[in-house]
């Protein structure tokens, strides 16, 4: 396959791993400003935003945040958790999305230069490399800044760049608290 210089970038966000990694290191992501970074790096095609919910997705009170995102440039992939029961037998949610993600961003790979993974979550290093196996340089962005670190070794070692969300806290984030923006016009 031949690259062009363009640059073309998708983003593939784990939510709920993203959202905890900004709480611990103090503030919240403005997702309009976030999609205005990555639109100022390159062509940005996809931002895909991932998100398991408890009830089911299309009547879960994150409706509306799952709403707000997608009438604002995001790819919501949203699904009902599935319930198992723990050992101590307790029934608990399998809150996860990382499937969802790696199918995404391997069907993306022939039409962007660089991806943008927002986790920390050391199970994503082998999409990491495959992607990077058919010529997509990868973006890790989770924290180090963080007790304990909420970016897995491996993963950190194996993306082509790491950025420390610190890094982006004065391009994308807000104070902890504040709500988005109602849907834009």
């Amino acid at each position: 396959m031949v690259r062009t210089k363009s640059n073309r970038i998708a983003l593939f966000i784990d939510g709920p791993n993203l959202q905890s990694t900004a709480k611990n290191l103090g503030f919240d992501i403005d997702y309009t400003l976030l999609l205005e970074e990555f639109r100022s790096r390159g062509p940005l095609l996809r931002a895909f935003y991932y998100i398991a919910t408890i009830e089911n997705p299309k009547s879960s009170p994150a409706r509306s945040w799952i709403d707000w995102l997608g009438w604002n440039g995001y790819i919501v992939v949203a699904k009902a958790a599935k319930e198992f029961v723990g050992v101590n037998g307790r029934f608990r949610p399998k809150l996860n999305t990382n499937i969802e993600l790696a199918i995404d961003a391997m069907e993306t790979a022939e039409h962007v230069d660089q991806i943008v993974l927002f986790s920390g979550d050391g199970a994503f290093r082998p999409l990491v490399a495959a992607e990077q196996r058919r010529g997509v340089r990868v973006t890790v962005v989770s924290t180090r800044s963080s007790q304990p670190p909420m970016i897995a070794d491996e993963l950190r070692r194996q993306a082509d760049t790491f950025t420390d969300l610190l890094e982006l806290k004065s391009k994308v984030g807000r104070d902890l608290g504040k709500r988005a923006p109602r849907r834009q016009a």
